[in-house]
């Protein structure tokens, strides 16, 4: 599992989805779906209709990936940051039950009212 505790995923900035779907879909329950992507230089958070994925791409070639899987129904509360003028990025904090603090920092294009409604759709 991703240590969230010592890292975070840093400048994610929105992706194409038939990206992720080629290393996700093996991963994915029955009517699940891609809703959103994020990529940073070679991570990505997936966010689907029934949790969020992070992929930690490992090593020099890439080859070995980190899946970790963190199902809506987990999360306790989280917190949206907005960009401002000398801060240009972005952050989402999610808290979850049993593992803690999960921390995304967004560049600063990211629509993050809308990820915060996503969330809120499938939390409240």
């Amino acid at each position: 599992m991703i240590d969230f505790q010592n890292a975070s995923f840093m400048k994610l900035r929105e992706a194409d989805p038939r990206g992720a779907a080629q290393l996700i879909t093996p991963l994915f329950v029955n009517e699940e779906k891609i809703l959103i992507a994020f990529q940073s230089i070679r991570d990505m958070v997936v966010f689907t209709n029934y949790r969020i994925i992070a992929i930690n791409v490992q090593g020099m070639t890439g080859k070995k990936k980190d899946f970790t899987s963190m199902p809506y129904s987990k999360i306790q509360t989280f917190s949206v940051e907005t960009a401002g003028v000398f801060d240009l990025d972005s952050e989402l904090e999610l808290w979850f039950s049993g593992m803690g603090k999960v921390k995304f920092e967004f560049t600063g294009q990211t629509d993050v009212s809308g990820i915060c409604r996503l969330i809120s759709s499938f939390v409240l």
